[in-house]
């Protein structure tokens, strides 16, 4: 895979598993905590529409775990392919730092509620997975935090005051998907992601997020 040309073509390699890169960065010679001789990180994530509905149609669907063992057949196939390397946010104790590499990408930010902020996603915003590349692959230039125009309404949209500027009170969001009064929070994902106007534009089916509030709260 050479430079220049190759996020495009990587591109178009993802989109027919319904993935998209999300943001990447260039790792510095001798960068500690990255797969040795990695000198691109691209994060990955799914590409709406379509990536919902093709993951059910996958092997995996019908068996334990099926979206992260599908991300696991899936991207570490492509990494294969590529002579890369394939890293997950799933699979600990240790922990990759997900977080922090998508901050480096300039297409993710901190969000007021400090939960990860995408230029293009918003606030629903999830990572697959990430390849580390051998190859210097030049990215777009940064874009421009959403927040910085926003009015915050991701602030106040917590029913339960679980998640806020300040906190995140994972009992007390567990206590109120307990009650009816939660239904929403359940079957159509977290109110606090909703309310971000880049989340509202962004194609999630709300059945996709409640799969996820599904595992979260089981």
């Amino acid at each position: 895979m050479g430079t220049g040309a190759a996020l495009p073509a990587l591109e178009a390699r993802l989109a027919e598993a319904r993935l998209e890169v999300l943001g990447g960065f260039v790792v510095r010679p001798g960068e500690a905590g990255f797969p040795a001789g990695a000198r691109t990180m691209l994060m990955l994530g799914p590409k709406e529409p379509g990536f919902w509905a093709h993951l059910q149609t996958q092997p995996e669907w019908d068996g334990p775990d099926p979206v992260d063992r599908w991300s696991r057949r899936v991207i570490g196939r492509i990494a294969c392919d590529l002579g890369a390397k394939a890293l997950f946010p799933f699979g600990g104790p240790p922990y990759h730092p997900f977080y922090k590499w998508a901050l480096r990408t300039g297409r993710v930010w901190d969000s007021p509620v400090r939960l990860l902020v995408h230029a293009g996603q918003g606030l629903m915003v999830s990572f697959r997975g990430a390849l580390a590349l051998k190859e210097v692959v030049e990215m777009p230039p940064p874009g421009t935090r959403p927040c910085d125009a926003c009015p915050a309404p991701c602030l106040t949209a917590c029913p339960a005051a679980a998640l806020t500027g300040e906190r995140y009170d994972v009992p007390a969001c567990h206590a109120f998907l307990d009650l009816p009064e939660g239904a929403d929070c359940l079957s159509g994902g977290c109110l606090v992601r909703r309310a971000c106007p880049v989340s509202q534009s962004y194609a999630r089916l709300p059945e996709q997020s409640a799969y996820h509030m599904g595992q979260f709260h089981r």
